[in-house]
């Protein structure tokens, strides 16, 4: 008879198995755990900001003197009410009072630089066009857009070209209160039959 001699309780390979199974569940949930919760494992950097705060003594300060002041200093550009707009679009032969002559001195302007083209002459183009052109308080121009083509380029580059040219234009008038004027303006290209 052979009699067998307990292994102990390591000795077993079922608790062997189990002990190894173990452990390698346990690993991975500790390394997940770390994964999910960084902080906990492992310190944070602390970082200190000081800020300072300086304000003048109170019972030096004058409020009806300087309050006024540095409301004006804070307080950022008033707007424009809106019962006053910021920009107009008008036509060159506008019959508004308020721009009848700003409009005059810019046609004048254009009218000085506008020419036929020579090549358009050549071929017997003839075209109307209308675009818009945009000018700042200053006079500066900012834009130029093309509204109804003549169905020519070289015609529509000549009214643009022709715009650019009179450009800057004077300042505002300081009866106009606008910041900024579109100014429509019609170019007619027409030969002359003799």
């Amino acid at each position: 008879m052979v009699t067998s001699r307990p292994h102990g309780l390591w000795g077993h390979p079922a608790m062997r198995i189990t002990l190894g199974l173990s452990l390698v569940v346990h690993a991975l949930l500790f390394l997940g755990f770390q994964k999910a919760f960084p902080s906990l494992l492992s310190p944070l950097e602390t970082r200190l900001y000081e800020v300072e705060l300086i304000r003048p003594p109170v019972e030096d300060l004058d409020d009806a003197a300087d309050s006024a002041a540095e409301e004006a200093r804070i307080r950022p550009e008033e707007p424009i009410p809106p019962s006053q707009p910021l920009e107009d679009t008008i036509s060159l032969n506008t019959k508004d009072r308020r721009y009848v002559h700003y409009a005059g001195v810019i046609k004048e302007r254009l009218l000085a630089q506008w020419e036929y083209p020579a090549e358009a002459k050549k071929r017997l183009l003839e075209g109307r066009l209308l675009l818009v052109f945009t000018l700042e308080r200053n006079g500066a121009m900012t834009a130029i857009r093309i509204l109804d083509p003549s169905g020519h380029a070289i015609l529509d580059d000549e009214a643009c070209r022709a715009v650019r040219a009179a450009a800057p234009f004077p300042r505002f008038p300081e009866h106009i209160q606008m910041k900024r004027l579109h100014i429509r303006a019609a170019f007619d290209y027409r030969l002359a039959s003799r």
